[in-house]
């Protein structure tokens, strides 16, 4: 069947899932005759290869057998058969067709197809290249690291650190060098790893019985490309997990050693990953004038990419692993995750659960006509071997529980522009032993929890859901009660994820049971507003230059402090660079126009030149000055030089010059005496 201008082709799976073709076409929003296959990917391959000769773009509903149908493109290319039609692959099989709901699923079907059909391509930015030459080092505590070294020998350039004072056998031949020390420090990424050595010591030759070394020197350096750490230890880089070619495995388990030392044979050459993150350093909130204000995606980067780099940060990219945790969290769109973007994620959002609504989903609360959908969002790594493990020994999915893959982490927007397009329920899947996911959704939870539940939709419509278990799983999503969606906005969502979101939140607010103006929020949350001790504050205006949004502005014509919601992201720039301490922050959702109006906080009368009758400065401010210096020091008694003070710097600089008194004036000098004066 066609739909949104591609070919989609679907199968029974030998008639493992109970589905009819024009029941699903129907659920699509098709109206011609669309028969399913039996078995797509062997006996009616050649319905694939009639689709690729005939369609722009073609779209499996199989992700199991991607590779063959691959094969079968390049074969026909070879024959001179086939043109280079672009292929996508979407799973409806573990995800709703494998399930004892599996005949309520057609609408979940659907979304998942028009999700895939319209899936927003990913606009890299460029890669970036890596390169390793084999340099290795593997560090371990005893001679199992030398029996890795010799399993590697003749792939690899090794280099064997051993930490602790195990005994080591001489070898009988030195293939590879075996040194003392303890790693104290390591930086970098695969093919540029730095290594900082502690107890650094070469062995004698001369060893007999036991490898003796020699003079041990602390702080050896060595750079190498790939590192495999047999330590048993704490790792030597933060975030290891997400550090390419950095190889760790516990030395009691040999399974996972042998693992790790064939993956190593496969890290030398050249390789090339996406740049995930775009950085907008002038759109950075991260400090001003050496006050450092916001921390967020520091805080929460799992790999450990990202640096402070003056007023702004850096994201290393060939550290970063394309979590997107640092986007989901950045408060000025400075950081910006492009595969895809936040305005492409939410447009797809709203396609997917406009597909589920259109398509007549069952599984409705009595008496109402709102789908009860419920968003099962998780990554390819932990969240689809899971799904899929549920979907062979389990029950599979429920019919209303549309698992998405997502390619990054989703942050405020995302979260917020679902419910607002037909959601019910969010649930986002992590692993129980992923503890930097867990705490970063684990705020955004709180976040969006706390701007639900005082509009009136209830409790508990957001929640993480940490585990490794598939029938754990399985009984959480059958225990969490069918609700109505919160409402079905129909705008099209436009701007950058500061914008979506609050375009999310206003049709939130306008369909709430309960609406409010003004929702207090938790501290660091990234919108609210600040308040000013007007009582102290002297309009200085240290805090407008700090602003990086904007969201304080001062006055041309003026002395006036203005603020406006809208732009605030709450860093705390402002706060911390107040000379005064009269700033602060209030976390809180405002919704509708009074956002974007500006707000005059403070406004005084300008003082004016005595001589020329220029605005100059703060009336109060100048008049406390004079006032507090006019007779109380020795410079400031004479009525004139305090009448300076009310002038503006031009005038100022020329009653001091028509004055005639020069600071820098001292005793005459004395005569120069020379030896013609003594004759």
């Amino acid at each position: 069947m066609k739909l949104h201008g591609q070919t989609v082709l679907a199968c029974t799976c030998r008639g493992t899932m109970p589905i009819e073709g024009g029941a699903l076409a129907r659920a699509c929003g098709v109206t011609a005759d669309a028969p399913l296959a039996h078995e797509l990917c062997r006996a009616e391959l050649g319905r694939f290869q009639d689709a690729l000769a005939g369609s722009e773009k073609v779209l499996v509903a199989c992700t199991q057998e991607a590779p063959t149908f691959r094969q079968a493109q390049a074969d026909m290319a070879q024959a001179g058969a086939a043109n280079d039609t672009p292929l996508a692959f979407t799973n409806i099989r573990e995800n709703a067709g494998w399930s004892v709901e599996a005949g309520q699923a057609l609408p979940k079907m659907a979304a998942l197809l028009a999700g895939a059909a319209q899936w927003p391509d990913a606009g890299l930015r460029g890669e970036v290249a890596l390169r390793s030459e084999g340099v290795t080092v593997v560090y371990g505590r005893d001679d199992q690291a030398v029996a890795a070294a010799e399993q590697l020998k003749d792939r690899l350039d090794l280099t064997v650190i051993i930490t602790g004072t195990a005994e080591l056998t001489p070898p009988r031949v030195a293939e590879f060098p075996v040194v003392r020390g303890t790693i104290t420090r390591a930086t970098g990424y695969l093919g540029a790893f730095e290594l900082v050595v502690d107890g650094f010591a070469i062995p004698l030759p001369s060893s007999r019985r036991s490898l003796m070394f020699g003079p041990a020197r602390n702080g050896a350096r060595s750079r190498c490309d790939l590192i495999i750490d047999l330590s048993g230890g704490l790792p030597l880089l933060a975030g290891h997990e997400h550090r390419e070619g950095y190889l760790r495995a516990s030395p009691d388990d040999p399974v996972a050693v042998q693992r790790l030392l064939l993956a190593a044979t496969d890290l030398v050459g050249s390789f090339s990953k996406p740049r995930y993150v775009a950085l907008h350093p002038s759109r950075c909130a991260h400090s001003r004038s050496g006050q450092i204000g916001c921390t967020r995606c520091l805080d929460v980067c799992p790999a450990g990419a990202i640096t402070p780099a003056g007023d702004s940060v850096a994201i290393d990219p060939h550290i970063c692993a394309g979590c997107g945790t640092c986007a989901a969290v950045c408060p000025s769109t400075a950081v910006e995750y492009v595969v895809p973007g936040a305005q492409a994620t939410a447009r797809w959002l709203r396609t997917v659960l406009a597909a589920y609504r259109d398509a007549g989903a069952t599984g409705r609360d009595a008496g109402t006509a709102e789908p009860a959908v419920l968003l099962l969002l998780h990554d390819a790594k932990h969240g689809a071997p899971l799904i899929d493990a549920l979907a062979r020994f389990g029950d599979g999915l429920p019919a209303r529980v549309i698992p998405i893959e997502m390619p990054g982490q989703f942050g405020l927007d995302a979260f917020a522009t679902a419910f607002a397009f037909g959601a019910a329920e969010i649930r986002v899947l992590a692993s129980g032993r992923d503890q930097a996911r867990i705490d970063t959704i684990g705020r955004e939870v709180a976040l969006l929890t706390a701007i639900l539940e005082p509009l009136g939709y209830g409790e508990r419509r957001m929640e993480l859901i940490a585990t490794d278990d598939p029938d754990e799983l399985f009984d959480i999503l059958r225990r969490i009660p069918s609700r109505a969606g919160l409402c079905q906005a129909e705008y099209l969502p436009t701007g950058d994820k500061n914008a979506l979101t609050m375009q999310a939140l206003n049709a939130l607010q306008q369909a709430a049971p309960t609406p409010a103006d003004v929702i207090p929020l938790p501290r660091g949350a990234p919108i609210g507003r600040v308040r000013v001790d007007t009582a102290g504050c002297t309009l200085c205006l240290a805090c407008v230059s700090a602003c990086p949004t904007s969201a304080l502005r001062d006055d041309a014509e003026r002395p006036m402090l203005k603020f406006v919601e809208d732009a605030c992201i709450q860093c705390g720039l402002c706060q911390t660079t107040c000379p005064e301490q009269v700033v602060h922050l209030e976390p809180r959702a405002t919704f509708g126009a009074q956002r974007r109006v500006h707000v005059v906080i403070k406004e005084e009368e300008p003082a004016i030149c005595i001589c020329c009758a220029k605005p100059f400065g703060v009336k109060a401010s100048i008049d406390k000055i004079a006032a507090q210096l006019a007779g109380r020091h020795w410079m400031f008694t004479d009525p004139a030089i305090v009448d300076r003070i009310r002038m503006c710097g031009d005038c100022r600089i020329i009653a001091q010059t028509r004055n005639g008194l020069d600071p820098y004036a001292g005793d005459a000098r004395p005569v120069t005496r020379t030896t013609d004066d003594y004759r």
